[in-house]
């Protein structure tokens, strides 16, 4: 059984033998980064750095969330809008594998940046299994390479420090809970962001579109989750399609894209099934997508796969 006093204090004194100097840590506002934050911070205090960069493909008012989480946390932290950066670094890539070495890669560099000024020498993630056995190695097939993993530059200068590495996500939420701290339930949040709920490019325009129908998906679903009408999901958001149906708007003929719900239960997300939505919250669901994003959007379908054979993400 997992005890997470135990591997609370066995790390802090780990990590105090082996982080000489200052570290940065790539912060999401997430459960993983966000433990892993405050591990190191017991450890070494304002010498870690948290620095969390606006890639531009955040959830509805996430960086400003963020941001307040860092405060509440006492970090000593940076803050980094680097979203026209990654919408030109990603133009014209469909590839999601490309899109996911892409978004890393600019990652690492940002934060070289500020390690060179702030005179860093390690960087700490918060990766945890799932994401190295996904990403692949001799042994294991490639499902897809976590940004955190296969983004990472061969001729990376700073020292790797990852404290969770072989917890599962279960397991994180334990800490998080032993921790006190508020984003123990935070649904997950893939550290590319919304540009892998877009299937094809990631356009500006396209990313506030599914930025909106994510926010109308998570928001009627813990509205459904309150009053008792469903479980609350393990994760759930909306997906954008590269496919155009025809449609009604008003009187006249549209021709728009498809949003997809995916709404999955899991507990450590190397296995997963698809959430049972009621029909009501479906319907409510769809009508606010498809009234709020007007004749960009005229169909919304559901996504009813177990992973396996499908992931959790659709890219």
């Amino acid at each position: 059984m997992f005890k997470a006093e135990q591997f609370i204090k066995e790390n802090v004194e780990h990590l105090k033998k082996t982080v000489k100097g200052k570290a940065l840590i790539a912060f999401s506002g997430g459960v993983d980064s966000a433990v892993c934050a405050e591990l190191v911070h017991k450890a070494i205090g304002n010498d870690l750095i948290a620095v969390h960069i606006d890639t531009g493909f955040m959830r509805k008012n996430e960086s400003a969330q963020v941001k307040d989480l860092m405060k509440d946390l006492e970090l000593n932290f940076k803050f980094i809008d680097a979203s026209k950066q990654y919408f030109t670094k990603l133009k014209g890539v469909i590839d999601p594998e490309k899109k996911r070495k892409i978004i890393g890669n600019l990652f690492i560099e940002l934060f070289e940046k500020v390690a060179k000024k702030e005179k860093i020498e390690y960087l700490v993630q918060g990766t945890i299994a799932p994401d190295w056995i996904e990403s692949g190695d001799d042994l294991r097939d490639t499902i897809k390479s976590h940004h955190n993993v296969g983004g990472l530059p061969e001729n990376m200068n700073l020292k790797l420090i990852e404290p969770l590495r072989d917890l599962y996500k279960d397991e994180v939420r334990i800490l998080a809970r032993a921790l006190n701290m508020s984003v123990s339930e935070r649904q997950p949040f893939p550290g590319p962001g919304l540009a892998i709920r877009i299937i094809g490019e990631a356009t500006q325009e396209r990313t506030e579109i599914v930025r909106e129908a994510c926010f109308i998906v998570e928001d009627e679903i813990e509205k459904a989750s309150k009053n008792e009408s469903m479980e609350l999901p393990w994760q759930y958001f909306a997906v954008l399609l590269p496919v155009k149906s025809v449609g009604v708007h008003g009187d006249k003929r549209a021709y728009g894209d498809v949003i997809a719900i995916r709404a999955v239960q899991s507990i450590d997300a190397m296995t997963c099934m698809y959430s049972e939505i009621p029909n009501s919250v479906i319907d409510k669901i769809s009508t606010r997508i498809t009234n709020s994003l007007g004749e960009k959007i005229n169909r919304v379908v559901y996504d009813v796969t177990h992973k396996p054979p499908g992931t959790v993400e659709w890219e």
